[in-house]
């Protein structure tokens, strides 16, 4: 069975107490041992609480000082509940339950309040505190922040789905680069040719919603232009070597660190224009303008001559369309689109800092 960190960290820890227990009984024989383990606690960087048995705070360390916001004097004497959020306050009574029948609670991951408001994540190690007698009077909780690690959970998420994501749409623009060489190659030759050709150029803009392995997309010096992104992005839609879509208006330098993002972003206009639009159809048609308005950059993606529909309900609220709400709302920019019955236009208002600081 394997171990989780936080198993491994408290067996660490506990070693670690053992250890320093014997050194100084061995080192100093008659050393309070009591006094010993309270400077250890006081020192933890975890918050190390305790409480009676009727959720009142007995003792509490530096660490949760630093995890809570509320001072010593501000904590003891008041209710545990003080930094327990109100949608989480019926998870007390269960952990004094648990507690009263001699149980330990191990790594309860929860959500705590701090002083200011502000909510955390955290992991609860609770035990009962027993007399000499060995009645139990009250409990001791050990908590650790384990927001970054959550965080970094939900970001590994993010990526994992993004990827299952890309590779389904790569599979679908694949399939629709075939059919296209399929129609307009006249021998085989051609066919592989032209199949080359679409599948390096997608390969090409694939590679530009990366980031960088080796750091330099972080330096943000230009590292392309916004016609140039477009053009790698559109590549693997040209036919017989003239493009399905055209670049009008006024380009603009785009900075190392909002590549990734914009590119992104168009390879999913891109996607649904294959998949479903005026890049899926060969009589299809995009044009692209762009407009500068002061300190607004205006993107106008306006898609014609594509297969006749009608105008969805409501847009699509799948992946592709969260990932592409994700990324206009981290860059600030406003997104809004207008159906038609054989095409489709989408408008872009985008902050100039935004796309080349």
């Amino acid at each position: 069975m394997s171990i989780s960190d936080d198993q491994r960290h408290e067996r660490q820890v506990q070693r670690r107490l053992r250890q320093l227990e014997a050194d100084v009984e061995a080192a100093q024989p008659g050393h309070n041992a009591a006094a010993f383990l309270a400077a250890i606690v006081e020192s933890s960087d975890d918050a190390i609480v305790s409480k009676s048995l009727s959720g009142v705070i007995t003792t509490w360390n530096k660490g949760a000082e630093r995890l809570f916001g509320y001072t010593v004097d501000e904590a003891i004497g008041k209710p545990i509940t003080i930094v327990i959020p109100p949608d989480r306050l019926d998870e007390e009574p269960a952990i004094l339950a648990r507690i009263q029948a001699g149980e330990r609670v191990h790594h309860f991951e929860t959500i705590r309040q701090r002083k200011d408001g502000t909510l955390i994540d955290i992991s609860l190690t609770i035990s009962p505190i027993r007399d000499g007698n060995g009645k139990i009077i009250g409990a001791s909780k050990i908590a650790r922040d384990i927001s970054e690690r959550k965080r970094a959970a939900e970001h590994q998420e993010l990526l994992l789905r993004e990827m299952h994501h890309r590779v389904k749409n790569l599979f679908a623009i694949t399939g629709s680069i075939i059919t296209l060489a399929a129609r307009t190659a006249k021998t085989t030759t051609d066919l592989a040719a032209g199949l080359k050709d679409r599948l390096m150029a997608l390969s090409r803009a694939h590679e530009m919603t990366l980031p960088s392995l080796n750091g330099e997309a972080a330096t943000g010096v230009p590292q392309s232009t916004l016609f140039r992104l477009l053009s790698n992005v559109l590549a693997p839609y040209e036919r017989d070597g003239a493009n399905r879509w055209l670049l009008m208006g006024d380009d603009i330098d785009v900075s190392g660190t909002k590549i990734t993002n914009f590119a992104l972003l168009f390879h999913e206009f891109a996607t649904n224009a294959a998949k479903y639009g005026a890049l899926s159809v060969e009589e299809g048609k995009l044009d692209i303008a762009v407009t500068v308005k002061s300190e607004i950059l205006e993107i106008v993606w306006l898609e014609s001559n594509g297969p006749r529909h009608d105008a969805p309900e409501s847009h699509s609220i799948g992946f592709g369309s969260r990932l592409e709400q994700i990324i206009g709302q981290s860059l600030g920019v406003d997104i809004s689109r207008e159906w038609m019955q054989n095409g489709l236009s989408i408008r872009l208002s985008v902050p100039r800092g935004v796309i080349s600081d």
